[in-house]
């Protein structure tokens, strides 16, 4: 096996001037920058027009949130989708564009596979989500549901298997499209959820979104707790930081798996089952514990909080903690690893509708009352316009 070294491709310079800046093209930071020539010629200089377009087409949505991630696989769709319920359930009027253009996961964790779009001299219309919720105890009239607008490639296919295999330039279009011509309406709240990495739709999604984004409105970025997760969600922070998206605070996702010891499954090391053996040992030595306990296991490893790249400051605070703490940024919560919430995935539900009390139902049930403070501080909680959240949600 012949093996070809190539010499490793030099980061963009920190102290790049940027494109407006009178020294594009001309600092000494520029010499070696691929990008030198174009910014030089004053052409990276010219404004797209769709920077307008878009803010003038998101003009009625309040606040702006993108969900992020470095890493691919680490629940970052099931994030947006349940911060969706979640903030929806708390009284504000949501909506979730899904930029995943090759993995589009909203219409199935919204349980709208297979709708349509229709178009209209506004635009295009958003799918609604009606969620109703349960009937109130004591056969009182059922609370009144809520509603979340769905914008997804998932529904313009053919087919919910076919792939969509296009370069960069299509689906940097598309996701244009998507931000100048879908009929919003008025939203308390847009939540973008974003294919993983640091690449053509993050670029292109930030760039449009320049001038609608408000002092509010920026990134959720997901993490879950190993360093092979951790390092890619640093450069998506470094990605943030250096295309001036503020962070509006870190989720760590697949913490701790809690099971209820009640609803495990004992095996043997063959696989044999000894669920029953070992519940008649724990009702002969303690009846109560059955019920009382839960196993906790640590299924990702946390990663100490250190790594290449990562400043000195979080070092001492393990995982997602100490990488927030070293980037400054809120860590905004931390959702165990539970069944529970796959099970939510794929019924196109909220967390609370699937599985009422658990582990991960009230990590999320924070993490969204946190994120609404964050995005609303002056109205406070518990909902938009001092509205009561809804308890069927999340």
């Amino acid at each position: 096996l012949r093996v070809r070294r190539v010499a490793p491709m030099e980061p963009p310079p920190d102290n790049c001037v940027g494109p407006e800046s009178e020294q594009a093209g001309k600092a000494s930071a520029c010499e070696g920058c691929p990008n030198q020539k174009l910014c030089a010629s004053g052409a990276a200089k010219e404004e797209d027009p769709a920077v307008a377009e878009v803010a003038s087409q998101l003009a009625g949505v309040r606040r702006k949130v993108l969900v992020l991630s470095g890493k691919g696989g680490v629940g970052k769709s099931t994030v947006a989708a349940q911060l969706a319920f979640g903030l929806a359930a708390r009284g504000l009027k949501v909506g979730l564009l899904d930029v995943d253009i090759c993995g589009p996961s909203a219409p199935l964790m919204l349980g709208v596979q297979g709708a349509t779009v229709h178009n209209s001299g506004t635009g295009w219309s958003p799918v609604w989500v009606s969620l109703d919720p349960p009937p109130a105890e004591g056969g009182a009239e059922e609370d009144e549901g809520v509603e979340i607008g769905v914008m997804s490639i998932g529904f313009l296919l053919p087919g919910q298997d076919d792939a969509v295999i296009w370069r960069g330039p299509r689906k940097n279009g598309l996701i244009k499209q998507f931000l100048t011509d879908v009929d919003w309406g008025a939203l308390d709240a847009l939540i973008i959820d974003t294919p993983p990495g640091t690449s053509d739709e993050h670029i292109s999604a930030v760039q449009y979104l320049k001038r609608a984004l408000g002092p509010r409105d920026g990134a959720v970025v997901v993490t879950t707790p190993q360093e092979a997760s951790m390092a890619d969600v640093r450069k998506e922070l470094n990605f943030c930081k250096k295309t001036k998206l503020p962070v509006l605070g870190l989720v760590e996702n697949m913490g701790p798996l809690r099971v209820p010891l009640a609803g495990a499954r004992a095996v043997g090391p063959g696989g044999e089952d000894l669920t029953a053996r070992l519940r008649a040992a724990l009702a002969a030595a303690d009846p109560g514990l059955l019920e009382e306990a839960a196993i906790h296991v640590e299924v990702f490893p946390t990663a100490p909080g250190r790594g290449p790249g990562l400043p000195a400051g979080g070092a001492s605070l393990p995982g997602p903690a100490g990488m927030a703490a070293a980037f400054g940024v809120p860590l905004l919560g931390s959702l165990p690893l539970d069944p529970a919430v796959g099970v939510a995935g794929d019924a196109g539900r909220a967390l609370g509708l699937v599985h009422g009390a658990s582990p991960a139902g009230d990590a999320l049930r924070d993490l969204c009352r946190r994120l609404h403070e964050t995005l609303f501080p002056s109205e406070g909680p518990p909902g938009a316009e001092g509205a009561p959240a809804k308890e069927f949600l999340p």
